[in-house]
């Protein structure tokens, strides 16, 4: 099964938030898409590496949340 499960569930979710006047969300939700993407085609190549290079961590944020 792999991974491509979390990209059904952040679309069920991005489309519940759309169809409950949740904008905001569904734009997040969109990022949060993009983001499983990459790390997943990451995985898929073997390195593993993900969005933030090397220099990621659990809990780390590059920039302020909510911010775009």
């Amino acid at each position: 099964m792999g991974h491509d499960w979390i990209l059904d569930v952040l679309t069920d979710l991005k489309t519940f938030a759309r169809a409950n006047g949740m904008p905001s969300l569904a734009t997040q939700l969109d990022d949060a898409s993009l983001v499983a993407q990459v790390e997943i085609a990451s995985l898929a190549e073997g390195n593993g590496i993900g969005l933030l290079g090397k220099r990621a961590a659990v809990g780390r944020a590059d920039r302020a949340v909510g911010i775009r």
